[in-house]
């Protein structure tokens, strides 16, 4: 089974993510906003896929704040975890931040929030796992 690894500090969108992604798309699910235990997820290869939300307002990782597009360009950075596909996650929807946010970043997509559409959100999700 896929395991998705949730990288979000609210934890009512973590909560509704994993139903989601459980209840539809029948995958395991991960949650953590601790950047120590994604990068040490990552790095076991005890996920297929991160679900990264771009704006964390708690996470640190060695004593600096960082937030989901940091953590990305870390993961994407190094070659043991740069085949790991990231999914950006945000409310920030305005014209030009997706394509902003990927650039930046270096993720293989991008969600905006709220999540409306389940199925599509599935999909996504489904599309980028590794075969």
């Amino acid at each position: 089974m896929k395991t998705v690894l949730i990288v979000e500090d609210d934890l009512i969108n973590a909560r509704v993510f994993s139903k989601i992604l459980t209840k539809r798309g029948g995958l395991e699910v991960k949650h953590t906003e601790n950047v120590d235990e994604v990068m040490k997820i990552a790095y076991a290869r005890e996920a297929d896929i991160i679900l990264m939300d771009v704006s964390l307002s708690h996470s640190m990782y060695q004593g600096k704040p960082v937030d989901g597009i940091k953590i990305t360009q870390m993961l994407k950075a190094d070659p043991e975890t740069a085949n790991l596909p990231i999914i950006l996650v945000t409310a920030h929807a305005m014209e030009g931040d997706r394509e902003n946010f990927l650039q930046q970043s270096g993720a293989d997509d991008y969600i905006s929030k709220p999540v409306v559409d389940h199925q599509q959100f599935v999909n996504q999700i489904v599309a980028l796992l590794p075969k």
